[in-house]
């Protein structure tokens, strides 16, 4: 049984500093995608959208995240589960700042077309000193029938190897990467959102903020490192089919026919012990053949 999964990655704007406008456009969105194209199963938007945090030509007012923070669940997860279950879509709205306590934390969530909060992950690694939120504690993965299995990673994390890696030890085959980037290293990001892509043989799906100052140039990368889609600066969807079954083809037989990473992690890993105990542990050696020998060994230089 083929395993594709038709997504969007949404690169769109929100009414600035209007959370409620930004959720009445979001649902237009929404609405709009699952109606006219029917085909696709996974809506994914970029980071903060639903806070409506503007940019710096229309920068929020001090304490604006504070301000519309929310607990999980809580009065704005019910309207997005509702619209999930209306709409029969999975969907990964960005994030929302969680209340939780006296902390914030910078949380994305997938909502499954049952209207329910399938999965929830907190940011990891915040863009200090400028966020403030409070880093979470877990690296966070979850299912959809039938297809694969799916990580979550938020905008920063993307500079940090060892989350995207831990993701995929975990089993990750595509790695959801909402963002919200209105600064000149939006150009590195999409250097790292392909070098994650390649160096643990996922899709990488990076939507980001549309239409502000200095924002735009989304991308869905495929295993190998090639850009399937890329964003302009306004405000558009990326929508795209990924084929899950390219995952295991790359694992297997490796990146370009060449390079069985995960295979030669399995049976000749590095000897540093944290990198071993991740190996060991990894869900993605299950299933891989043995790490074969060419019959006539290239000559190397």
């Amino acid at each position: 049984m083929s395993r594709i999964i038709g997504i969007a990655a949404a690169q769109v704007a929100p009414v600035p500093n209007d959370p409620e406008a930004t959720f009445a456009k979001f649902e237009r969105e929404v609405r709009t995608l699952a109606s006219s194209m029917p085909a696709l199963d996974l809506l994914v938007f970029p980071e903060y959208y639903l806070t409506g945090m503007g940019s710096f030509d229309a920068p929020p007012p001090p304490g604006h995240i504070e301000r519309v923070a929310e607990e999980i669940p809580g009065p704005l997860t019910d309207r997005l589960c509702a619209l999930a279950a209306e709409t029969g879509k999975w969907i990964v709205p960005g994030t929302i700042p969680e209340r939780n306590g006296d902390q914030l934390h910078n949380t994305a969530l997938a909502i499954s077309p049952q209207g329910e909060v399938a999965a929830r992950y907190r940011k990891l690694f915040p863009w200090m000193p400028y966020e403030r939120s409070v880093p979470g504690d877990e690296h966070v993965v979850f299912d959809i029938p039938g297809i694969g299995r799916f990580g979550l990673a938020v905008c920063y994390d993307g500079w940090v190897p060892e989350i995207m890696r831990t993701l995929a030890w975990m089993g990750a085959e595509v790695i959801l990467q909402p963002t919200y980037t209105r600064t000149s290293d939006r150009a590195q990001e999409v250097v790292l959102a392909r070098a994650n892509a390649i160096a643990n043989q996922v899709y990488v799906v990076n939507p980001n903020i549309g239409a502000l100052f200095g924002t735009g140039r989304s991308v869905v990368t495929d295993p190998e490192g090639r850009l399937l889609a890329e964003g302009g600066a306004g405000e558009e969807f990326l929508t795209l089919f990924l084929d899950l079954d390219l995952v295991s083809t790359v694992r297997e037989h490796g990146t370009a026919g060449l390079n069985a990473l995960w295979k030669q992690l399995r049976d000749a890993a590095p000897p540093f012990p944290p990198a071993r105990l991740g190996y060991d542990a990894g869900a993605v050696m299950r299933g891989l053949g043995p790490l074969r020998a060419p019959t006539a060994p290239a000559e190397i230089g």
